[in-house]
């Protein structure tokens, strides 16, 4: 079966085509600029790369084109040949633990956390209207970035607020990037030998949004994000974890309102604000080999948290087997890798640096002697909502 894989946002639009027999990108591509004016770049099996500078006034002519690129260069013959489409969807709230067949009542459903996921829930439901206009008949499946958290117990997705705010708002640690952390804690368990049931897995996603999960025997038990992806890790242009109290003395101080705070938070600060520099961890590695003093603390304040969390997760495991990091950051940096290493010295954590000096391959980091196993292993989001697609339909 071919399957299209779409990720759709308010402006952008990311596409692959997957054989889910061979699990090969028959093509892969990005909308960009959507009712602004339109980019698109189409990636063949080859790896041609095609740039079409077409407008795009909206998500379903994004689509049409999508499916002509896709016919044009030979992805595909005819829209016959798509089998099914899978949506990633970012937020389901409590309504949904698991991927599910679109219907109606999905949809609404869907709707319905729109307030805890506005810039993207409706995003991903034009995506999901789109199709279905283009595409009637074949089967959409929605795979949601939520759904592999619900298995976190209370004492981990509670907060210290009055619990009226949960029963009315379901105000809640939720966790993001669910599809990147079920994927990857599962390549981990076969790449590293482990026990599916009797498995303590750290999964690090280090881009510019990134989260930290813990993995107990397959399933979330404890995630960095929360009710929004603004808490948790300093990321690219997210502040991560801060005192709320920070929110009302800006806005005092500033003249602010509780919006456009919100927006600073999210748009930025992160190693953004920090560093004056760039969001780009690369620039950041740039500017402190010049001598740049802000963009050496960024650097090194979010390395810290990195491996605080991590150390936060291992006691809430009360161990931990394996050390993964993944995303761009993580599977590209060797310096991040480097610094969580060193704060886990005490559990007899060693890394093979020639090894670690590779940058986007799978692999086992750490020295055969390390007590706990490190690694990278690539994420593969795509795939991953091919193979939850495949299993619905």
């Amino acid at each position: 079966m071919k399957v299209l894989v779409i990720n759709c946002g308010s402006s952008s639009l990311k596409y692959q085509l997957i054989d889910s027999e061979t699990e090969k990108a028959l093509a892969t591509g990005l909308c960009e600029r959507i009712g602004i004016d339109g980019r698109l770049t189409h990636k063949t099996e080859s790896g041609e790369k095609i740039v079409l500078e077409d407008a795009l006034p909206n998500h379903e002519v994004a689509i049409k084109n999508v499916i002509k690129a896709l016919t044009d260069y030979k992805a595909i013959e005819s829209l016959d040949e798509i089998g099914a489409v899978g949506h990633r969807v970012v937020h389901g709230g409590e309504k949904f633990n698991h991927s599910v067949v679109i219907t109606p009542e999905v949809k609404k459903a869907i709707e319905e956390c729109n307030d805890l996921a506005p810039l993207h829930n409706p995003a991903n439901l034009i995506g999901i209207d789109a199709c279905e206009h283009i595409l009637p008949g074949v089967p959409m499946v929605a795979v949601f970035d939520t759904a592999f958290h619900q298995t976190m117990p209370k004492e981990a997705y509670l907060y210290g607020i009055p619990h009226e705010y949960y029963d009315k708002y379901k105000v809640r640690r939720y966790g993001f990037h669910g599809t990147s952390h079920s994927y990857v804690s599962g390549r981990a368990i076969e790449l590293g030998g482990l026990d599916p049931k009797n498995s303590k897995i750290i999964v690090c996603h280090l881009g510019n949004g990134a989260s930290i999960t813990a993995v107990k025997n397959g399933e979330s038990v404890d995630t960095s994000m929360g009710l929004t992806p603004l808490e948790g890790l300093i990321m690219g242009t997210r502040s991560g974890d801060l005192d709320p109290a920070i929110l009302e003395f800006i806005s005092k101080k500033e003249n602010l309102s509780l919006e456009e705070i919100t927006n600073i938070l999210n748009k930025k600060s992160g190693v953004l604000g920090m560093s004056g520099v760039s969001s780009d961890f690369r620039d950041l590695e740039d500017a402190e080999a010049a001598g740049n003093e802000r963009a050496a603390e960024a650097l090194k304040v979010y390395g810290y948290r990195v491996s605080k969390y991590v150390g936060s997760y291992i006691a809430a495991m009360n161990g931990v087997d394996a050390v993964v990091f993944t995303a761009g950051l993580g599977e590209n940096d060797k310096n991040i890798r480097n610094t969580v290493a060193s704060h886990l010295g005490f559990l007899g954590v060693e890394l093979d640096q020639e090894l670690n000096a590779k940058r986007g391959q799978e692999l086992i980091i750490s020295k055969p002697e390390s007590k706990v196993k490190v690694m990278v292993i690539p994420t593969n989001e795509e795939l991953a909502i091919c193979r939850e697609t495949v299993a619905l339909v």
